[in-house]
């Protein structure tokens, strides 16, 4: 062949890959790069699966309303300690400035309720608005004066201030927040140092008289709150994580889609186009071997088109010990336990290969048709038969109430059917547990 004549290339291959990825290197195949960075040059978004996105979002929804629910309880506790107090000291004297605390206390209390819901959405960017400023300092610090004038309150007409404190620091960025928690503390102290050396009144935690209860859970106001803030960031951030992982596991099976395909068609097509370009050229020095070459050509083209077909409608050699493995990364990534058990693997090709495909639907159907928090996965062979069991847990109330567990069961069924043996599922009583079962006789010896 003429050294000077161009060298022919695997066009065509690119076309047929319908989960392209990025590859931003070439290591697989030197003499298809141009080929393989063309079928993966454009990147699509990984949507995650519709069990696993539903099962992290509820999962991230009851941790925040935990964590809301336990800072919000906090408040309400410590709110109706000041205002109880303010109730009893009111039923005393009848004053009006005690019907005015009990007011305020109770305005303060509900602006403080309302601004913990700011702590998931505000958090670090500052107070929404001027009005929930007022809303939550105002009463506050009314409550702060007044109650230098009613030692009855002693420096319960404190806390308000100090739980709008508590409310307002985290929402405000990461470098004003350990100032104002200092001020909040400096005022709350500064509260009975006045009451006591300017009005001469006893420091006392106003007529309950519980001081160290009171200054105990004044003081662990903060901490609690704070603390719950920094879990509910640990939880977004592996909520994060979890994704990633997830997506990651679906780009690295379109990935090797990507891959078997170029394997297929690469070297096919590099054939072709080589054999061709020979046959153009002796067809008329040698019309007989141009012929030959021209049949050759189409058988090669005919292969690669049934390999294509085969990897497509997933026929092509499935290896189950790389099928268990590859469930069991799915899995693992879409936040459930896969407990695996394997025994003796069938030595029979057919039966490795009809296992390994029940392993890719039943996985599939999992993701598909469960919030599964454990896998199950045993195979078992013997010198008569093979077995594989897979079970899962949380199935989707959609599900037990009639939904179809997977057409691909079907042609699976048919699959098992046609090397004697038998697929079964089987769902417990309370509708919880999904069971697949395959047995399929054994036709040769089995290796260990």
């Amino acid at each position: 062949m003429n050294q000077s004549s161009p060298r022919p290339t695997a066009l065509g291959s690119a076309a047929a890959s319908r989960h392209p990825v990025h590859f931003r290197t070439c290591d697989r195949d030197k003499c298809h790069c141009s080929t393989l960075g063309a079928m993966l040059e454009t990147t699509t978004p990984v949507m995650p699966r519709d069990g696993e996105h539903a099962r992290g979002v509820r999962g991230v929804r009851v941790t925040w309303n935990y964590t809301l629910g336990s800072i919000v309880f906090f408040y309400i506790v410590l709110n109706a300690i000041v205002i109880l107090n303010m109730l009893v000291a009111f039923a005393a004297s009848r004053s009006p400035i005690d019907a005015a605390l009990i007011a305020l206390a109770v305005a303060a209390a509900a602006a403080q309720v309302r601004g913990c819901w700011f702590l998931r959405t505000e958090r670090g960017r500052g107070i929404p608005s001027s009005v929930w400023l007022v809303a939550l300092l105002a009463p506050a610090i009314t409550v702060w004066v007044l109650g230098l004038f009613r030692p009855e309150i002693g420096f319960l007409a404190a806390l308000p201030l100090w739980m709008a404190v508590c409310v307002i620091a985290p929402l405000l960025p990461r470098r004003h927040l350990w100032s104002v928690l200092g001020g909040g503390l400096a005022l709350s102290i500064a509260h009975p140092v006045l009451s006591t050396t300017v009005f001469g009144n006893p420091v006392s935690a106003g007529v309950t008289g519980d001081f160290w209860l009171v200054l105990f859970y004044g003081l662990l106001l903060p901490v609690m709150v704070l603390t719950g803030l920094w879990w509910w960031d640990i939880v977004v951030t592996l909520d994060r994580l979890r994704s990633s992982a997830a997506e990651l596991a679906v780009t690295e099976e379109r990935l090797r889609f990507a891959s078997d395909l170029h394997d297929i068609q690469g070297h096919h097509l590099q054939v072709i186009a080589l054999k061709s370009e020979l046959a153009e050229r002796m067809l008329a020095i040698d019309p007989e071997a141009a012929r030959e070459h021209i049949h050759e050509t189409r058988m090669i083209a005919k292969q690669a088109l049934e390999e294509t077909r085969s990897l497509v409608a997933g026929y092509r050699e499935v290896e189950l010990d790389n099928e268990l493995e590859n469930a069991r990364e799915v899995l693992a990534a879409a936040g459930a336990q896969c407990d695996l058990v394997i025994g003796r693997m069938p030595d029979d090709a057919d039966v490795r290969r009809a296992l390994g495909l029940a392993v890719r639907e039943a996985t599939t159907n999992i993701l598909r048709h469960s919030e599964a928090s454990h896998v199950s996965i045993q195979l078992t062979s013997s010198d008569t038969e093979s077995t594989l069991v897979i079970s899962n847990n949380e199935l989707r109330s959609s599900a037990s109430a009639g939904e179809t567990p997977g057409s691909g069961l079907v042609g699976l069924h048919s699959r098992v059917a046609a090397l004697g043996g038998e697929l079964a599922t089987e769902v417990d009583d309370n509708g919880d547990r999904f069971e697949l079962s395959v047995r399929i006789p054994a036709r040769s010896r089995v290796t260990t």
